[in-house]
């Protein structure tokens, strides 16, 4: 049976990171949100977005294209993420709960790009 896009562990992994990272950056103060806040939930929504469209295209070259633009989005992520701690703009346990999003969806990520080239 064809599995919706919703139902994939990686993809239910990039919603649950965006939508945590969202209610964090909403606790900013305008100056915090304006400038790393709004590039930060652009690139952690880009990554379940990219997926989505992905799941959607039917050549594989067009399906692994859109894996590696998720990957894009992922690596820009932590790059957001790592000036978040230096600018300590995130709790310890925020980073850590965030930390253990990322460990696991790189791999899956790439497991999923990986299906792509295989077809």
């Amino acid at each position: 049976m064809f599995k919706e896009i919703y139902e994939s562990e990686v993809f239910s992994l990039a919603e649950k990171l965006a939508n945590l990272i969202w209610k964090i950056v909403l606790r900013w103060n305008y100056f915090e949100r304006d400038t790393v806040g709004k590039q930060l939930v652009r690139s952690v929504d880009s990554i379940s977005a990219n997926i989505a469209e992905s799941h959607g295209r039917f050549h594989y070259q067009d399906k692994k294209n859109f894996g590696y633009y998720a990957r894009g989005s992922f690596e820009e992520t932590k790059s957001w993420i790592r000036k978040c701690r230096e600018r300590e703009l995130m709790s310890n346990e925020e980073l850590v709960q965030i930390e253990t999003y990322l460990n696991e969806l790189g791999p899956k990520l790439n497991a999923l790009i990986n299906t792509f080239k295989k077809r």
